[in-house]
């Protein structure tokens, strides 16, 4: 009687963990759907690792109590092996040659709204300790008197630099460079407050285009992220939870339905270039399951998941922990160690950093 129960409560996990498997295969690989047709379906992929961990917690209750059904979560993993190597990455760390460009990406956040002007901005002086190359700023509006103390201390460590706005003064990218900046253009596609911008630079005698994102926010209010931070304490449950849900599910699909525009726009900037010398970096807005990370990402190099290690979260406010930020490549790069910084919480964003070598020419 006991082995009948025992065989009948295995079966019993075992189904559960096939149904785990294969949410977790349709939402892995959700993100090739494209929003402005499936906008419901657009933001499965922010699931994902709930149904990881939970194929996980199956592989290692198989180890402990029926191994040979430890098949059933690994079959899952090979499953969904390109959106697993997407969410966590792991790489085998490389030493950076001498001779390789750092190129940092930093949602600044209005620089924090920093009001303490005696003691400095913090995420000033961390890109000034940085001594990157080639520096990608977004939401880089400051009021006067962080303007002129990131005039000076920033300023005077780079000789060229270039802004982009939708108005004057608003939503602000910035980049600063060691090499000559020789073209601006704005890529073009509708949005109220986010753009992309491309400076031309001359590296060494080449020209590189940089590419610089903001794309569309998550269209989350305050107190829509306080709502979710609730939610995940535990603290609204029931009908309460399940009303807030359906209406932050609604709100983050009529962004995303906006940013696959944008993204497709992206996408074709670059492409008409005949994938020339590309750097293409910035706050995508989504995670690197999404359509918009799939669309910008197609033939380029995302140099985290190449390179990086671990889930690397790069926003972490009120409750939503994610990759947002990226930094990719065309193949005449080769990139090394790329990190999101988690050492610096001053901005709702961790900066993303990696160093990049030019591939030898065939």
């Amino acid at each position: 009687m006991f082995k009948q129960i025992k065989k009948f409560a295995l079966q019993m996990v075992a189904g559960a963990n096939i149904a785990t498997l294969l949410v977790m295969w349709l939402i892995g690989y959700s993100g090739h759907l494209n929003p402005a047709s499936h906008a419901s379906l657009s933001n499965l992929n922010l699931a994902f690792p709930i149904f990881l961990l939970l194929n996980l917690a199956f592989l290692i209750f198989w180890i402990v109590f029926k191994l040979k059904y430890a098949l059933i979560p690994l079959v899952g993993f090979i499953l969904c092996y390109q959106p697993v190597r997407a969410y966590i990455p792991l790489n085998v760390p490389s030493e950076v040659p001498d001779d390789a460009i750092k190129v940092l990406s930093y949602n600044v956040w209005g620089f924090a709204y920093w009001e303490e002007q005696s003691r400095g901005n913090p995420i000033i002086q961390y890109i000034a300790g940085q001594k990157a190359d080639i520096v990608c700023l977004q939401e880089a509006s400051c009021p006067s008197e962080t303007r002129a103390y990131l005039d000076k201390v920033i300023g005077g460590m780079y000789e060229y630099s270039d802004t982009s706005c939708m108005k004057k003064g608003e939503n602000i990218l910035a980049i600063y460079s060691r090499f000559p900046i020789v073209q601006k253009e704005k890529i073009v596609y509708k949005s109220v407050g986010n753009h992309s911008a491309a400076f031309t630079l001359n590296v060494r005698g080449e020209n590189v285009v940089v590419v610089n994102n903001h794309l569309e926010t998550m269209g989350l209010s305050a107190a829509d992220k306080a709502n979710f931070k609730m939610m995940m304490k535990g603290k609204m449950v029931g009908d309460s939870a399940r009303h807030e849900s359906y209406r932050l599910i609604d709100k983050l699909s009529v962004a995303a339905k906006i940013r696959a525009p944008q993204a497709e726009a992206v996408r074709q900037f670059i492409k008409k270039r005949n994938y020339q010398s590309i750097i293409c970096v910035g706050d995508f807005n989504d995670s690197p399951l999404s359509y918009t990370h799939n669309t910008i990402a197609e033939g380029l190099v995302d140099c985290y998941i190449a390179t990086g290690n671990g889930p690397g979260i790069s926003y972490h406010n009120s409750g939503f922990y994610v990759r947002i930020d990226n930094i990719m490549c065309s193949d005449d790069w080769k990139p090394y160690c790329c990190k999101v910084d988690d050492k610096i919480a001053t901005s709702d964003h961790y900066p993303i950093y990696c160093w990049l070598k030019r591939r030898p020419k065939p």
